[in-house]
């Protein structure tokens, strides 16, 4: 059974991972590791983890876009193995209360309810709330399905961009979504500054200092962690990221955000603008962002897959594939941007990764 509000309000004050959260962190979206022949590689489903948790992030996201959303269909039946497996992973490898354990929540009520009920039972902190479900539902019933959530998992909520199954969502919408008690972040994935504006906007307005703010942008990242959003006498920031772009090269990217945290509110070198742009150029690679985002998710297997941490780019959709040309652009970016990749990293400690 789902937890009860006083399991909840306990969830979200135990273990310091709410203080974790709201200081801002890294917060990778955890890859599928499958062999070539589409069987599950719990071996290096492992060594992600442990990945990710030694290159300093703060936090996983598990079952999310980057996880294949096809692990809830029936004839793979991975969604609660691979949590089991994230979660079991990260206590054998010794993470402490406080690192953030986030589980993609989807599909409509009753199944987001059964989602809850999983990640509640293995231990995860809050749910990434998809709304991709109820593309076709207006802004009311999607409020409704949002406090149903809440009620029983303190909720992430997730505005992701329309190129790949979001839909756009109003000012009102998030004004009115922030008054939700069980919010206690928001991953904004929009790719579309208007839009990340109306959710920042939105938050202020509810008076919610509570509720963390995390980039989802991917392609514009930095930007979004060095700028401060004033709104009638107030400013906010947001405070880290929940990316799937961070789920390579995380090394680097924990680095990133703690260079940003330590700038503060000082002066901003140029430089920094000049790394935004690199790293969008070398997302917009990675994610496949010339052919609609076909090949976001091999794009991430493959960077992974070059410096041993997955076997093979195979998805669970046979048909996802590397799109025509965005191995030889992988190959550029690596190159031209070496002080994005953390090779040399992955490279001292893969052997005991997989071990």
């Amino acid at each position: 059974m789902a937890n009860t509000d006083n399991e909840q309000s306990a969830n979200v004050n135990a273990s310091g991972w709410r203080e974790r959260l709201t200081r801002g962190v890294a917060i990778p979206a955890l890859p599928l590791a499958l062999n070539n022949d589409g069987s599950w590689s719990q071996q290096h489903q492992r060594a992600l983890v442990r990945y990710y948790y030694d290159a300093g992030a703060g936090g996983l996201a598990v079952g999310v876009h980057s996880t294949q959303f096809e692990i809830r269909e029936p004839k793979h039946g991975l969604y609660q193995p691979v949590l089991e497996l994230a979660a079991a992973t990260l206590d054998d490898w010794g993470a402490d209360a406080s690192f953030v354990r986030i589980a993609g929540i989807c599909g409509g009520t009753a199944q987001a309810m059964s989602e809850v009920e999983t990640a509640n039972s293995l231990g995860y902190h809050a749910g990434l709330l998809s709304l991709a479900a109820l593309k076709d539902a207006d802004e009311g019933e999607m409020l409704t399905h949002c406090r149903e959530v809440a009620a029983a998992m303190p909720v992430v909520g997730f505005y992701l961009q329309p190129a790949v199954g979001g839909r756009v969502l109003s000012y009102e919408f998030w004004r009115k979504f922030f008054e939700i008690e069980g919010v206690v972040a928001v991953k904004m994935a929009p790719f579309n500054r208007y839009q990340t504006w109306d959710v920042v906007r939105a938050v202020m307005d509810a008076g919610r200092d509570d509720v963390t703010l995390y980039t989802g942008n991917d392609d514009n990242i930095i930007a979004d962690l060095l700028t401060p959003y004033c709104h009638q006498g107030a400013t906010r920031r947001i405070a880290g990221g929940l990316l799937g772009q961070w789920a390579v090269w995380t090394e680097k990217a924990v680095g990133i955000l703690d260079q940003i945290h330590a700038i503060g509110a000082g002066p901003i070198d140029p430089l920094w603008l000049q790394r935004n742009a690199q790293l969008t150029d070398a997302n917009a690679v990675v994610f496949d962002a010339a052919n609609g985002f076909a090949g976001c998710i091999p794009g991430i297997m493959e960077v992974l897959r070059r410096q041993g941490l997955v076997p093979s780019i195979r998805c669970l959709d046979e048909a996802e594939k590397l799109s025509l040309g965005q191995s030889e652009e992988l190959d550029r970016v690596i190159a031209a941007y070496p002080w994005l990749v953390d090779d040399d990293f992955v490279a001292q400690h893969l052997d005991r990764w997989l071990a």
